[in-house]
């Protein structure tokens, strides 16, 4: 059979793309801010992950191109051998130090450090359990370690124990649970998943991409919000969301940091963060400590955006996060809603099955603290609209 074969038959995107209902790779032709250009046409961008509005903030720009000029464009290795600069290890000082950890390590991407982290720490022998909305770059991670993965229903610590209970006493056991989640906005529930990592002897790892400049004192994060930073193990992070740039991070104790950073495949065979979203990542950390009232802001806009919605008639699905998922349930219904309100002017991003249940669609907004209030009250317009006309083009 021809290895390709799959590739030839790939009816959805080839019927979406015939009906003009096609939601992915718009181009985008300007900086990423509350208003872009996208196609040629204004949109009022609300499905960015850019929270706190920091990738137009002029001293992060400032940050990049001084960096660019002083160490050029790439490092042109891993940071095992020659592609570790001092920004590296001033980011990783500066970052330990306001999440209030030991041991901070960087990765090229959010996504490898999942990668990074998950297959260095845990092995065949041992059990990852996992709730069923954790990111894709978790589950990729998980697959390389070789672990066995029990997936628990999605915030539910009832099932989360039934899973513990049946993992041998002689196996080590790593919880992994995203702290916001992507799609929804939820957050998880740690005070619980804390308890049971505790009775039974596990460890515990958060997936902090979508929560670090969102919630928790001064945008710490999910361990922060609940007041349990000594009960997270290993905290992952990214760059590439609040802190304008790209790359990611793994906190822990110096120990399991030292050992992830001697043994992780991924880390120690892939070329280092490039100066410029080092210097980038490193300027926003500090403008995120200067300025914490952007977490505020954000999650004040968060609160606006809901009620504006809910006023308007328009059915969400409850968070408190600066992620709103509005129900939209159909597959096609959701594809029509997506590209009539591009049209209109407003990007949002839709979210379809695999990354929900089937006929549980979703159009995910997001903020910025950049955002205006009058800025979400004319998107709020546009939305009724568009759901008063129903899904058709």
């Amino acid at each position: 059979m021809d290895l390709f074969k799959k590739c030839y038959n790939n009816e959805l995107w080839t019927k979406v793309k015939e009906m003009g209902i096609y939601p992915y790779f718009h181009c985008l032709e300007s900086r990423q801010g509350p208003e872009v250009i996208m196609e040629g046409k204004r949109k009022i961008m609300l499905g960015s992950n850019n929270y706190l509005g920091l990738t137009t903030h002029p001293a992060v720009i400032e940050a990049a191109i001084k960096a660019v000029e002083k160490y050029g464009t790439g490092c042109s290795g891993s940071r095992f051998l020659n592609g570790t600069l001092d920004l590296h290890l001033q980011l990783e000082k500066e970052l330990a130090e306001f999440l209030g950890v030991e041991f901070v390590m960087t990765f090229s991407t959010g996504f490898q450090s999942n990668l990074g982290i998950i297959s260095s720490i845990v092995g065949r022998h041992d059990y990852i359990l996992c709730d069923r909305e954790n990111h894709a770059s978790i589950y990729d991670g998980c697959m390389l370690s070789g672990a066995k993965l029990l997936r628990y229903k999605h915030n539910d610590m009832n099932d989360l124990e039934r899973l513990l209970k049946t993992v041998p006493e002689t196996a080590g056991i790593l919880i992994i649970t995203d702290g916001i989640f992507s799609m929804s906005g939820d957050i998880c529930n740690l005070p619980e998943i804390v308890g049971l990592k505790n009775k039974y002897g596990a460890r515990l790892m958060v997936d902090d991409a979508h929560s670090l400049g969102v919630i928790g004192k001064g945008g710490r994060g999910t361990a922060s919000h609940f007041g349990l930073e000594k009960e997270v193990d290993i905290t992952m992070g990214t760059f590439s969301k609040s802190f304008a740039s790209l790359g990611g991070f793994m906190a822990s104790n110096a120990l399991v940091g030292e050992y992830v950073k001697h043994s992780s495949r991924p880390f120690i065979f892939s070329a280092s963060m490039t100066p410029s979203s080092c210097a980038a990542a490193l300027a926003s950390l500090r403008v995120l400590k200067e300025e914490p009232e952007r977490v505020d802001k954000l999650n004040e806009l968060g609160d606006y955006l809901r009620g504006a919605l809910k006023s308007r008639g328009i059915k969400i699905k409850e968070s408190k996060t600066p992620i709103v998922p509005v129900y939209t349930y159909e597959l096609q219904d959701t594809l029509y809603y997506d590209k009539k309100l591009f049209n209109d002017g407003v990007y949002v991003n839709p979210v379809l099955p695999p990354a929900t249940p089937e006929k549980e669609c979703l159009l995910r907004l997001s903020l910025m603290a950049t955002h205006t209030e009058a800025l979400l009250d004319e998107a709020a317009d546009i939305i009724k609209k568009v759901f008063d006309d129903g899904a058709q083009l």
